[in-house]
């Protein structure tokens, strides 16, 4: 079972749920804000729309992305890490700032290309589009 490098993320609790599936000392990790709630200003889309893809069948560019936003970068595009809005509507809502993105490489393309991993705030909440936004994948650590 691969665990995401953002595991840490969830904390004492999150360290002995995980210690509890895989093993191993529960160790808590550095406490972290928590999530900031979603605004009452916040649309609510009927469009949240996104399937799964296997950690093992995303392309090796992917790989080097997520290891680069588990090391903390640096990343080789200034946007890589600013805040994705959702405002295609594909993913639920959450307060601006919940997710951000980062660029996949695309072989042979003299641009950032399509390919984005988006970020969520939740643990293992991690994203693949190869289609610029036109839809989501939740990328699923377990296959």
């Amino acid at each position: 079972m691969r665990i995401s490098p953002r595991i840490a993320r969830i904390g004492a609790l999150g360290a002995l749920a995980s210690a509890l599936l895989i093993g191993g000392p529960a160790v808590a990790a550095t406490p972290t804000a928590a999530p900031a709630p979603v605004s009452a200003s916040s649309t609510v889309s009927a469009a949240v729309s996104f399937g799964d893809i296997c950690y093992s069948d995303l392309p090796s560019q992917a790989y080097t992305t997520l290891s680069l936003i588990a090391s903390g970068g640096p990343f080789p595009y200034s946007q890589d890490g600013t805040v994705f809005r959702n405002a295609e509507g594909l993913l639920p809502a959450h307060a601006s700032g919940y997710y951000h993105e980062y660029t996949v490489k695309t072989p042979g393309s003299s641009t950032r290309g399509a390919r984005r991993i988006i970020t969520g705030q939740a643990t293992d909440e991690d994203y693949y589009t190869a289609d610029h936004y036109a839809s989501f994948d939740l990328i699923d650590y377990d296959c």
